[in-house]
């Protein structure tokens, strides 16, 4: 099954050309330049997998976004791609729920690697969701537990 991408970045140019190589290679795209318009995005669209966003954005910044996703989506695997990469951001970054961390220019296959790890572990995570769900003779609180659990992770 092919990802489907959501591309954040206030720099159109970049957003663009990342998205045409994107579909390009048959991958489904989005694109958002604020991450007040991907939020919106987010709650029309249901099938995405991995947000790409970027740290410094104006308005609602990088890290505001994958914050309200983590909360509102937390299966959305959201990878920081920036051209002002520092230890302590990267970290931030990982505390708040980013999956990955990676520093622009970004080679596209290095890109689609952990792109594709991400999506495998929100499936995964979906799976264990769904079965939880149908188990029988469990109550609903303790179905409620067991999904909270998965989500932590």
């Amino acid at each position: 099954m092919a990802i489907h991408f959501l591309l954040v970045d206030d720099e159109r140019l970049f957003v663009e050309t990342l998205a045409t190589r994107l579909v390009q290679r048959g991958f489904s795209v989005d694109c958002a330049f604020s991450g007040a318009e991907a939020l919106a995005l987010l709650d029309k669209e249901n099938t995405i997998d991995v947000v790409v966003l970027d740290v410094k954005m104006p308005g609602i910044g990088g890290f505001e976004v994958v914050e309200a996703i983590k909360k509102r989506y937390p299966l959305v695997e959201v990878i920081m791609l920036t051209g002002h990469a520092t230890v302590p951001s990267a970290i931030a970054a990982m505390k708040l729920g980013a999956a990955d961390y990676l520093i622009k220019p970004c080679d596209l296959d290095y890109l689609l690697t952990r792109a594709e790890a991400a999506a495998t572990r929100k499936r995964a995570r979906e799976e264990e969701i769904r079965l939880v769900k149908i188990r029988p003779y469990i109550s609903e609180r303790e179905r409620d537990e067991l999904i909270a659990k998965i989500l932590e992770r």
